[in-house]
């Protein structure tokens, strides 16, 4: 392709709202451009390499078995209704009313979908194992699109679905997605980590999430460098802490009293008020559940990890109590909240079990409690780990210190087992004529997230490096001074020949000055540059140069395409 027949708006200066490098460059590079809040048009050498990804995905899925089929954007809700997401995915969930007042959903995904047509279409055990999946844009109503691609309100999702007889198939079906994972992200030369994750309104005991690891990924995650075990923060296991047990033992347990702590609420506020430190201190959060309120309780200095407790009270939701609740459950207003005497269910973090004469909320304005004590002023329906991990905290499994890691979230897989199936009745006939719902995993890919994930990989000061498997043409001809025939002549030579071997060509044939061609090349970020001027030409030669390397080399020029398919043959960014 020629440059002057394609479309590149470059920039000289990224947007002034753009804070990742990805979004910097893609948008200087002329790769994409904004149309609303979290709406990107994807210009020509965006849709190139985007194309590029979805073919490493399609490629990878079809090696693993998966079949590729395409499924409505539009969704009846009462689809959704069956599942309980229409209402459990709140205000993130995009509908559309029609003419008649019909609403339907625009999809997110599509577990219901998907399970509609097995329902329907795959009745015995012997059409089973299959896995299905599509690659299709899909719409999220985020309440803070930002980073460029990486979140968005329309994004393009690879999204796959297994259905076996039983946990056994869908174990198999679900690491052959895992490996196919695996390939694709490295074939994309992605920096990525896979990393166990809670599987979130999708449903499933078993997930794990694929990380490209970025310094403005909005995901962290906890990694221990020994045994190389690595969680997402929502999932990170806190091992107990070395003290658990030892103050119960050695210290004197006093009795609790109330204490005046006027205009104190936080915890910053109780510990000077109090002169206490907030490892001393228990915070008592609220939350509401479809069945009711519960209170969890984190040593002061740590934070809750809402996920975690979720599943320890084998919530289908969990939010935060609002104020007004918190009044009416507690007795007092927010920021004074306590656990003894409290009505609702207490689940307590490990870290409070350890503790002795600790202070929390008195469930009254102005007031807390002081000398608290685990078990004798309050008894916990459960104690686990409810607080999120942090860097140097032990690790779960070795016992080593571990360390924090952002990320981006490129795809996520789960064991979702029979939680649509059973509620959307996709019963499957076995080999003893009885009923039973169909076993499921589901599997995502965010294929925009890939470029985006690839950019905040290799990118310099001067553009991006792109991997060759997703640059948007493999070679760039730069041609200098085309006022010059014989310089022309060359490079339309050179261009023919390396399209005939094949080879995916960009020819920057503007008539503009050096540096701007070579700034834009380094922007664009080509694999290989050959660049072409008077003084190549007189001597018979190309000068050969790879985007990730500075220097470039002199090649004649009737061995100028050997030199490139030997520099890509070996290209790492």
């Amino acid at each position: 392709m020629r440059w002057t027949r394609t479309f590149i708006p470059t920039l000289r200066e990224a947007p002034s709202d753009a804070e990742s490098p990805s979004h910097r460059l893609m948008v200087r590079a002329g790769l994409v451009r904004q149309l609303s809040a979290g709406s990107y048009s994807y210009l020509p050498l965006g849709l190139r390499s985007l194309l590029k990804a979805e073919a490493i995905v399609r490629q990878e899925m079809d090696r693993a078995g998966a079949v590729e089929l395409l499924m409505p954007s539009i969704h009846p809700a009462e689809l959704w209704e069956e599942t309980g997401r229409l209402a459990a995915f709140g205000d993130t969930l995009m509908k559309v009313k029609d003419r008649r007042g019909v609403v339907s959903v625009l999809g997110p995904t599509h577990e219901e979908v998907v399970t509609h047509i097995v329902r329907n279409e795959v009745k015995s055990y012997r059409q089973l194992p299959i896995t299905l999946y599509q690659i299709q844009g899909k719409f999220r109503d985020e309440p803070r699109p930002r980073h460029g691609i990486i979140r968005t309100r329309e994004f393009v999702m690879k999204d796959a679905y297994s259905f076996d007889l039983d946990e056994k198939g869908m174990g198999v079906s679900y690491q052959a997605m895992y490996d196919a994972y695996v390939r694709i992200f490295t074939r994309a030369g992605l920096n990525f980590l896979p990393v166990e994750a809670d599987s979130g309104l999708m449903g499933g005991d078993v997930s794990h999430e694929f990380m490209a690891v970025s310094p403005f990924g909005e995901d962290a995650v906890l990694s221990c460098p020994q045994c190389r075990y690595a969680a997402n923060r929502e999932k990170a296991e806190c091992a107990p802490l070395p003290t658990h047990h030892v103050g119960l033992e050695t210290q004197e347990l006093r009795p609790f009293k109330q204490v005046a702590t006027p205009g104190a609420s936080t915890i910053d506020q109780v510990s000077q008020f109090l002169n206490v430190t907030p490892q001393n201190l228990v915070k008592t959060i609220l939350f509401r559940t479809g069945n009711g309120f519960l209170a969890a309780l984190v040593r002061g200095d740590h934070e809750v990890n809402v996920a975690k407790v979720r599943r320890a009270a084998k919530a289908e939701t969990l939010e935060m109590a609002t104020a007004e609740e918190i009044q009416a459950q507690t007795g007092g207003p927010l920021g004074f909240s306590g656990p003894v005497a409290l009505k609702v269910p207490v689940y307590a973090d490990f870290a409070v079990q350890g503790m002795v004469n600790f202070v929390t909320g008195a469930n009254k304005r102005d007031t807390h409690l002081v000398d608290v004590n685990f078990y004798r002023d309050f008894k916990p329906v459960a104690v686990g780990d409810l607080r999120v991990a942090l860097p140097g905290d032990l690790c779960p499994r070795c016992g080593g210190a571990m360390e924090l890691t952002q990320g981006i979230e490129v795809g996520h897989v789960f064991k979702l087992g029979t939680r649509y199936s059973a509620k959307m009745k996709a019963l499957i006939l076995d080999e003893k004529g009885g009923l039973r719902p169909a076993v499921m995993g589901c599997y995502g890919i965010g294929v925009n997230r890939i470029l985006a994930s690839a950019v905040e990989n290799h990118h310099d000061e001067a553009g991006i490096l792109w991997p060759k498997e997703l640059a948007p043409y493999q070679v760039q001809i730069v041609t200098i001074d085309h006022k010059k025939m014989q310089v022309v002549e060359a490079g339309h030579d050179l261009y023919a020949r390396l399209q005939k071997a094949g080879l995916e060509v960009l020819w920057d044939d503007r008539d503009v000055a050096p540096g701007v061609k070579f700034a834009d090349a380094d922007l664009v970020g080509i694999p290989v540059r050959v660049t072409i001027g008077k003084r190549t030409v007189e001597s018979g030669t190309v000068d050969v140069r790879t985007r990730a390397r500075k220097e470039q080399k002199s090649v004649p020029m009737e061995a100028a395409t050997e030199a490139v398919v030997h520099e890509l043959a070996d290209y790492r960014p």
